[in-house]
């Protein structure tokens, strides 16, 4: 999970759908700005690409009970269908760490031990990290329903491919500290709007006396 800049002024069709008894938040101006924001990633596995893309309230409307939060612009968030289901347990309905709003690296760190997910929360009386942590760590781990077992599997592996297509750039980087090509390629792999950003950027971040001259890269 990265930090995402939402653009602003809200998309036009929110305030008019607002206005019907069946009103959408789904209209295809939201969709595309959600797209466009979110760099096409889950905002919570960071999946790139996503071949089934939600509209996510990160505070639940509740099929209209709380209106407001259902065309509110600030409550949508970009999603694979995956983590939506695995959010919507209740313990996640409040207090899940809105990263348009605060940066999740400052508050947690994401690791890849093996085949195993592990993200912590720098400080455990903040309540926020705490229960993000949780979340993400389940979207990778969680095998309570066969489908759940698929989902999970998937998004580990390809998190395995891209921290290895890291960790092989590092290697040859070590190899070659003055080339323009791999700084590039590095640089490029530690953007936000990369796959999996979160675990690759807080990899060279515990790293920092190994790789000084990356830390610039994940400023």
């Amino acid at each position: 999970m990265v930090k995402i800049t939402r653009s602003y002024p809200a998309p036009e069709s929110l305030k008019m759908e607002a206005k019907k008894k069946e009103g959408s938040y789904s209209k295809p101006d939201v969709v595309a700005r959600l797209k466009e924001d979110f760099h096409d990633k889950c905002y919570i596995c960071e999946m790139k690409g996503l071949q089934d893309p939600q509209i996510e309230h990160l505070l639940p409307h509740k099929n209209g009970r709380w209106p407001d939060r259902k065309y509110d612009w600030e409550n949508l968030f970009w999603a694979c269908g995956h983590c939506n289901r695995v959010k919507s347990r209740r313990k996640y309905e409040e207090g899940i760490l809105n990263c348009c709003q605060r940066d999740p690296e400052d508050a947690m760190v994401f690791h890849l031990r093996q085949e195993e997910v592990e993200v912590w929360p720098k400080s455990p009386e903040d309540r926020e990290a705490v229960l993000t942590s949780e979340l993400v760590e389940e979207v990778f781990n969680l095998e309570n329903t066969g489908m759940r077992i698929v989902g999970s599997a998937v998004r580990t592996r390809l998190l395995q491919e891209e921290m290895n297509t890291l960790y092989k750039k590092l290697e040859a980087y070590r190899k070659n500290p003055g080339s323009k090509l791999i700084q590039r390629t590095l640089r490029a792999l530690l953007k936000r709007d990369t796959a999996f950003a979160g675990f690759k950027r807080c990899y060279v971040r515990e790293r920092a006396e190994q790789y000084p001259e990356l830390q610039k890269y994940i400023a």
